[in-house]
């Protein structure tokens, strides 16, 4: 009777691990393993800020994390007449409040300084900005720069800009940095604007400026920029989502690798099936027909820039056809809205 009472546990047991191993195939992981992303968008959450002597055109490029109780968010704006660009820190305990929260354009000494990433790097104790920036002072002018602070919520303490890397390549063709770290190291990974995705890489313990390898390319594709990498809580993989534009509208792919040397393998990767773009994209009212250079929203704050597949959000910069295809690319009105996975 013994035996049979045990063989009975051992069989209920069994069930119990293979329903756990089954568990992230239901609901929103199961996107994971097919590719086929469905998502509902909130309404325009930040706009520029129009008003005052110097008003703004677009915000963009947003990057965010949540850390005691607010929101952190940094993200590229641009100005009119002359069209220079900065980065700008707005903080909020919620998104009904993103609209009202007080401005800061960061003191980074550059005219030109874009497209941010702000993560807590745990070994150190600091926060890093990593950005571009151009400085007429350096060869190349334009190169990946970083910042630190202690303190991410006083817009005052970033220290000023530093190239991130110690053997710039000759005449490269670069844009839009992003930086992920695993157990051992911090990888690079950056696009070119010609359909290719680059990586380089150093030990954490050289980070953030000695010691990076030669750039390798880490994916060849129908892709064009705005590439960001995360780490996926649960399942032992990396999914990098990167921007494309087909039909004159922008709009997001989706690959996975084990490690982040890859090689990444395509998840959704085509204007019929993307990750994120206006074929899988319910509005109501609809205002943007482009999901265009965005952050996940991460489930914590350091380097390995972890994401939950069971409740991913994507905070992207969004215009209409009018908006993108009437204007010179300066002159685009981005505001910043976010996609939910739908149920």
């Amino acid at each position: 009777m013994k035996i049979v009472l045990l063989l009975v546990c051992l069989a209920a047991l069994g069930a119990v691990l293979r329903a756990a191993e089954e568990a992230p195939a239901k609901g929103p992981w199961k996107a994971f393993e097919g590719g086929a992303f469905a998502w509902k968008a909130t309404g325009p959450l930040v706009g520029p800020d129009t008003e005052g002597p110097n008003p703004q055109v677009s915000i963009k490029d947003p990057t965010i994390v949540r850390f005691e109780g607010r929101w952190h968010l940094f993200a590229t704006v641009r100005w009119k007449p002359n069209r220079p660009v900065g980065t700008q820190y707005l903080s909020f305990e919620d998104w009904p409040d993103a609209a009202k929260a007080p401005r800061h354009i960061l003191a980074l000494d550059s005219p030109y300084c874009c497209a941010p990433q702000v993560f807590f790097f745990a070994p150190q104790k600091k926060w890093y900005l990593i950005y571009q920036e151009t400085d007429k002072a350096r060869t190349p002018p334009f190169q990946p720069c970083f910042s630190t602070s202690e303190t991410i919520g006083d817009p005052k303490s970033w220290t000023k800009p530093q190239p991130l890397l110690d053997n710039v390549p000759e005449k490269p063709k670069w844009l839009d940095f992003w930086l992920i770290c695993d157990d051992a190291k911090a990888h690079l990974f950056y696009t070119s604007l010609d359909g290719h995705m680059w990586r380089c890489e150093t030990k954490k313990s050289d980070f953030p400026n000695k010691g990076w390898s030669k750039p390798v390319l880490a994916l060849r594709a129908d892709i064009f920029e705005a590439s960001h990498t995360y780490k996926l809580k649960g399942l032992d993989k990396w999914l990098t989502i990167i921007e494309a534009q087909g039909d004159r509208r922008r709009y997001y792919k989706a690959y996975l690798a084990e490690r982040l040397e890859g090689p990444w393998k395509p998840l959704a990767d085509t204007q019929q099936k993307p990750f994120a773009g206006h074929a899988n994209v319910k509005q109501d009212p609809e205002w943007t027909t482009n999901i265009s250079h965005g952050e996940l929203i991460r489930c914590g704050i350091d380097e390995t820039l972890e994401v939950d597949p069971s409740d991913i959000r994507f905070l992207f910069q969004g215009a209409s056809d009018p908006e993108y295809r009437g204007n010179p690319y300066g002159l685009i009105p981005w505001r910043l809205g976010i996609l939910e996975m739908a149920k």
